[in-house]
């Protein structure tokens, strides 16, 4: 795996790709009521995710890069504002050549937070302002659990689909932010297991995104939703992603060159504010739309994106760091 690590990436890549092919050559396996009944582990796995999460979040850490609130505003506002304002802009552009759930799908993708692990991971290779990154990517899984579904409720309403905003709330509430808080309750007590079995907890977390992604496209494939869509559309999606990450990554570097920010925010800030979570968006999804019969067309930019920018942000970091190292 030594040419996937120099990317940034791992098996876990390996194993989205191997999912989703399962789930096209055997959809009866992992769809819901099928012969494994994912849905029960599925359902219950996404708490489980955002309890890992709030279990592993360092309250010290976002002490550290709190009062930089220059940094946090340009990513937050990047995260939270730009990104779904150019997903619009996309569906609008593109949206002669998207289905509903796609079109949808890009713009859950724009609306998500920022993603924590490689964030922070790129943001060191790169030596830039590794507590900044730290606090914003947190902050950002944070300030998503609320902001995205009223994005996406906007959205919807819009393009005047159905959408019940409150029931939709209730649920992130108990299965994303109550999972969460006891997280960070239960941190002190069993932060020292934690860190003696990472390596656990890590396959724990992934194995709940796997198996959803698995659930997602096993029901999509079952229902018939990707019998017009083939390789042109996964091209669409790469096409799309990189456009849309190399714009914001410009944007952001404009921004941060008007508003005089070291290197080391600039770093921290275009890391952050480029980068969208699939960690928090495959669960997330999984409560807005868990009866969708298009959820794994609906997650596939994220899940395209996530490789993309990884491979994209991965160069960047050693470019950057060896420059740095050099000077």
């Amino acid at each position: 795996m030594n040419w996937l690590k120099r990317f940034g990436l791992d098996g876990f890549m390996l194993a989205l790709v191997g999912a989703v092919g399962l789930a096209v050559a055997w959809p009866a396996l992992g769809r819901t009521g099928g012969l494994v009944r994912i849905e029960y582990f599925t359902n219950y796995g996404v708490a489980l995710v955002f309890l890992l999460y709030g279990l592993t979040l360092s309250p010290q850490k976002l002490r550290e890069g709190l009062f930089n609130w220059r940094l946090h505003l340009v990513v937050q506002l990047s995260t939270f504002l730009l990104f779904p304002l150019l997903g619009l802009l996309l569906v609008t552009l593109f949206g002669a050549h998207l289905t509903p759930a796609l079109a949808l799908g890009f713009f859950y993708l724009a609306a998500l937070p920022s993603t924590v692990s490689s964030s922070v991971a790129m943001t060191s290779i790169a030596r830039g302002n590794v507590p900044g990154a730290i606090f914003n990517a947190s902050l950002s899984s944070l300030i998503g659990v609320f902001v995205t579904p009223l994005w996406i409720n906007a959205y919807l309403k819009a393009n005047g689909a159905p959408f019940d905003l409150w029931p939709v709330i209730l649920k992130v509430v108990l299965l994303v932010l109550l999972p969460i808080v006891l997280g960070q309750v239960l941190r002190p007590l069993l932060i020292r297991w934690l860190t003696q079995h990472a390596a656990l907890t890590k396959r724990l977390d992934r194995a709940t995104i796997l198996a959803i992604v698995l659930n997602s496209f096993s029901d999509s494939v079952a229902e018939g939703v990707w019998a017009q869509h083939g390789v042109s559309t996964i091209a669409l999606i790469a096409a799309v992603s990189v456009g849309l990450f190399v714009l914001v990554y410009a944007l952001m570097n404009l921004l941060c060159r008007r508003l005089g920010f070291d290197r080391g925010d600039t770093i921290a800030s275009t890391f952050c504010g480029s980068k969208k979570s699939l960690a928090a968006g495959v669960p997330m999804a999984k409560v807005m739309f868990g009866t969708h019969p298009a959820l794994g067309l609906i997650i596939a930019p994220i899940m395209v994106y996530h490789f993309l920018q990884l491979v994209i942000v991965s160069y960047l970091a050693r470019q950057l760091g060896e420059a740095e190292a050099a000077r």
